[in-house]
C-alpha cells in the first residue's frame, strides 16, 4: 500500500513525534511504500520522521516526487530511497508543476497524511481532492476535509 502527504509549509503546532506516530500506524497496518513532495516543512518533517522510522522498519521505501527538474543544487539535497521525477512533467509549465504532480501523488496512493489548518491553499484543495477519490486521508491539522 502507498501513502503520500498534503501539509502548509508551516507546520505550525504539529510536533514531529505525532506525524511519526500516524506514519507508524499506517507501517503496522500493511503501507510499506511512501511518496513525499519536496516544498515546506511539512515534507520536510514527513521524510525526516521516515528516515527514523526506516531504522525500525527497513523494508519501507520512501521518495521525494518532485515537481520541477532538480538543478545541481537541489540534486544533493535529496535525502531518501530514490528521488522521482514524473515523466508527465517534462512539458508542464513551472506554474502548474506542484499541482500537476499533487494529482499524481493522488493517482498513485491509499492513503494520505495530511496537515490542514486552513479551508484554503493547496493543501486543503488536494486533502480534499484525495478524500473525493476515496483515500484513507488522515488529517493532523484542525481543518474539516
Amino acid at each position: 500500500m502507498v501513502c503520500t502527504f498534503f501539509g502548509h509549509k508551516d507546520v505550525g503546532e504539529l510536533n514531529a513525534e505525532t506525524l511519526k506516530n500516524a506514519i507508524e500506524e499506517l507501517i503496522k497496518s500493511g503501507v510499506d511504500t511512501f511518496y513525499v513532495g519536496h516544498q515546506g516543512n511539512f515534507d520536510s518533517m514527513a521524510c525526516s520522521c521516515l528516515l527514523k522510522l526506516k531504522t525500525v522498519y527497513p523494508h519501507i521505501k520512501f521518495w521525494i516526487v518532485l515537481a520541477y527538474m532538480p538543478t545541481y543544487t537541489t540534486k544533493n539535497e535529496l535525502y531518501c530511497d530514490y528521488s522521482v521525477f514524473p515523466e508527465e512533467l517534462e512539458t508542464v509549465h513551472p506554474k502548474f508543476a506542484i499541482e500537476k504532480r499533487n494529482r499524481w501523488l493522488i493517482d498513485r496512493a491509499d492513503c494520505c497524511i495530511c496537515y490542514v489548518n486552513n479551508t484554503w491553499g493547496g493543501a486543503y484543495k488536494f486533502a480534499c481532492l484525495a478524500k473525493k477519490r476515496g483515500l484513507t486521508v488522515i488529517n493532523l491539522g484542525g481543518a474539516k476535509l
